[in-house]
């Protein structure tokens, strides 16, 4: 009902604006804005949809403030483009519709009233509803009750004697072992699971329902609410710092804690929550790339499930040879929405259903294979009387190819334990939830039968059991979940750890660089990651008066504030107003201890302006003071007019980009001199190695020749047409992603620059 008011109330204000009010800039401004917002709201309603099935949830937003390096984009950018594509034609129809009676005179009575059904149209929006309730759900005051049923365990197991196996199946929900629903889909891992203990009402809760929460969920007993100021879940560098959890306990027991996936750690934080929870040992796509047969054998995501699990399997192998106490968890990532991925080694690539093969539910038959063969490997294995087994869904899948049959279904999600010391084979059908995984698990290892909100289903009862709806008691709790990340509300002192590339303060550790808004009553991180702005730019959204602390590196601020650290990459504290006095200070010790100390100035219009010019230039439009061109820094030296074919600056220095130049220029503002030593230290890509590189000044052509390691070169030119262009034509450009930026194209690499310098020899 509200979607449909929403939408009348949107057309009326369309209809009475372009047929009624006549024209006038600032109306027509103001509420194509408006009616434009409304179309925004509601293409994320429909694009969060599309991932979730249930609009825009904390899913949603954690994604988006959290780290997006290593996710499977490749399904999604049709989509993507298209919703792109539809947003600029909509405006753009917008546009033309509210101007077709421009000629008439000006009607203010009309205007008001289309511009009050717009505003209409965006507040009975239930994007704009949803959007609202998850803004007010991080400023209610918590329920009372929260620290009666949240319950700390021991930290550690008295006597530990079973190894832990824990596979989280991606989206592998316990809807999918319905064989009167979907007959024959999973047949070995099914057997497995009904040779163990079955715990077969295991419900999924908010804050629970993708893959980093439902494992925050499965080892912290809490669902994963953050916090949404400035992007806090992307910048903080723990996660949950208070919490005992499931992986503390095993290490606090002398257990070595290993996790091994396909894809990215950094996607969504898993690597800080694992490593801030005892987690000292992680393998992902960037580890794996190295250790296995055949790196180029991988999907959008990372690494086949078929090539993760058998690592696993060599892992656990190892491990148990060592004779050493240790926990194994590992994820699948094949039964990834949309529609999943098949591995070459499957004997079942294909799952008909409704008489017509099915890509989601053919990935499920295959993955199941790999699970079920790697838990038959280890029953087989001499080391399974001393291990516990556990397989369990991340999440209840999301809008996948099998979405409406499986709604079809009481879906629930998967846990199932086998034990090696004893057989146990029981449906166990209390009502539970996945944060209850990790208490059951700690119980059968010897552990308190508790963690956080979570109780082991085999001796206590879930809380699941005893609120009628568990699902608005974990909404209500939602405040004081937050609130256990301990997030700052002030930042006077604070310690930045040069090594670590940290910054503490009031509690709480962030990662670098960090742009931090400072004010008496709050304080707001903003960080730097794949899908925000430069903290420059950020910056340049400040208000004159805006309080700020900036740390990040030297060369960044040099600029505006400190031209003679202009090629400094050390780490520098910036602190001020951007209409007012600002102060920077060079990181010169291991661990730095600083103070916000800013002091309240005139606000000069002029001088905010200055700075917002500054912060916005171009990285390629810099210049500094140098006698060289320094390639690990923005800009150029002053004496480059300009450049081409030449990437971003990296830690060490630049790429070529054949993307952006088939070779690397670089135009001087004076002529070269007449005869001068070309000094270049860099380095080759890939099968550039070893091969002539022809570098070029007027006239005179001579050949560069680079390892793939770094060394320095000196080539001798004579210059007698005083040329001011040195050209440099990579022999081999290739086109990959390596060190590339989430989101971007594959760059087509040849060198890597360190540092170019011209040596007069003139005399």
């Amino acid at each position: 009902m509200s979607e449909l008011l929403s939408i009348a109330l949107f057309l009326a204000s369309v209809v009475i604006y372009a047929w009624k009010a006549g024209r006038n800039t600032w109306w027509f401004t103001v509420t194509l804005l408006v009616l434009g917002f409304f179309v925004v709201l509601n293409i994320t309603l429909y694009a969060s949809d599309y991932f979730t099935g249930e609009g825009i949830t904390d899913a949603v937003i954690y994604t988006l403030t959290s780290s997006l390096t290593g996710a499977g984009i490749g399904k999604y950018i049709l989509p993507g483009a298209g919703i792109v594509l539809a947003l600029i034609a909509v405006f753009c129809a917008l546009g033309w519709v509210l101007r077709r009676r421009r000629h008439r005179p000006y009607h203010f009575g009309y205007s008001l009233l289309a511009l009050a059904l717009a505003l209409g149209s965006v507040d009975a929006s239930p994007a704009f509803r949803q959007i609202t309730e998850l803004v007010k759900s991080q400023s209610r005051e918590g329920d009372p009750d929260f620290a009666a049923y949240y319950k700390e365990p021991a930290k550690k197991i008295p006597q530990p004697k079973l190894n832990l196996v824990y596979i989280y199946g991606e989206s592998l929900e316990r809807t999918y072992f319905n064989n009167d629903a979907f007959p024959d889909l999973a047949p070995e891992l099914g057997t497995l699971k009904d040779q163990g203990m079955d715990f077969s009402q295991t419900e999924q809760l908010p804050g629970t329902d993708y893959t980093i929460a439902g494992m925050v969920a499965s080892q912290c007993g809490i669902p994963l609410f953050a916090p949404f100021e400035g992007n806090a879940s992307a910048s903080v560098s723990s996660f949950f710092p208070q919490n005992l959890c499931l992986g503390d306990i095993l290490k606090n027991s002398g257990y070595e804690n290993y996790f091994i996936q396909g894809a990215n750690l950094r996607f969504a934080g898993k690597d800080v929550f694992l490593k801030s929870h005892g987690f000292d040992n992680l393998i992902g796509a960037e580890e794996l790339k190295t250790q296995v047969k055949d790196p180029a054998y991988r999907n959008d995501w990372g690494f086949y499930d078929d090539t993760v699990l058998d690592e696993v399997w060599q892992k656990y192998e190892e491990l148990s040879r060592s004779g050493k106490r240790f926990s194994l968890f590992a994820l699948t990532v094949d039964t990834h929405h949309p529609d999943g991925f098949i591995s070459r080694t499957c004997e079942r690539k294909s799952y008909a259903f409704d008489g017509k093969p099915n890509q989601s539910f053919s990935a499920v038959t295959c993955s199941q294979q790999h699970i079920a063969a790697l838990i038959n490997k280890i029953k087989a294995s001499p080391w399974f009387k001393d291990t516990v087994i556990v397989v369990s869904s991340d999440h209840l899948a999301m809008n996948n190819t099998a979405w409406k049959y499986l709604n079809k279904e009481d879906r629930k999600n998967l846990f199932f334990v086998i034990r090696g010391d004893e057989e146990q084979q029981d449906i166990l059908s209390m009502k539970r939830n996945t944060m209850d995984n990790g208490a059951t698990v700690l119980d059968i290892l010897g552990g308190d039968n508790f963690i956080g909100l979570g109780r082991s289903s085999l001796s206590g009862q879930s809380l699941s059991g005893i609120f009628l709806n568990m699902k608005e008691k974990a909404l209500a709790w939602k405040p004081d979940i937050i609130r256990l990340w301990n997030f700052p509300k002030k930042m006077e002192a604070f310690t930045v750890d040069r090594d670590k590339q940290m910054i503490a303060f009031s509690g709480s550790k962030f990662r670098l660089p960090l742009l931090v808004r400072v004010s008496d009553k709050r304080v707001e991180p903003l960080p730097e990651s794949e899908y925000s702005a430069p903290l420059r730019y950020q910056l340049a959204d400040f208000a004159p008066r805006d309080k700020f602390v900036w740390v990040d590196q030297c060369y960044k601020m040099a600029r505006l504030w400190a031209p003679e650290l202009a090629l400094s990459t050390d780490w520098c504290v910036s602190q001020g107003q951007l209409g007012g006095q600002q102060s920077v200070q060079r990181v010169d010790k291991a661990q730095w201890n600083g103070k916000t100390a800013i002091k309240e100035t005139v606000i000069s219009t002029d001088r905010y302006k200055q700075n917002i010019d500054r912060l916005k230039i171009v990285d390629d439009d810099i210049r500094y003071k140098a006698d060289s061109f320094v390639f690990n820094v923005a800009g150029a030296p002053e004496e480059v007019k300009k450049f081409t074919g030449i990437s971003r600056p990296e830690s060490w220095g630049r790429w070529s980009n054949a993307q952006l130049g088939n070779e690397v220029s670089i135009e001087f503002n004076d002529p070269l001199p007449a005869n001068f030593d070309l000094v270049i230290t860099a380095k080759a890509f890939g099968p550039n190695a070893n091969k002539p590189i022809p570098v070029r000044v007027g006239k005179e052509e001579l050949v560069l020749t680079l390892g793939n390691d770094v060394s320095t070169t000196t080539l001798r030119f004579s210059n007698p047409s005083r040329s001011n262009t040195l050209v440099i034509v990579p022999p081999d450009p290739v086109s990959t992603n390596e060190g590339n930026i989430l989101g971007h194209s594959p760059r087509s690499l040849g060198i890597g620059m360190v540092e170019i310098k011209v040596v007069n020899t003139n005399g």
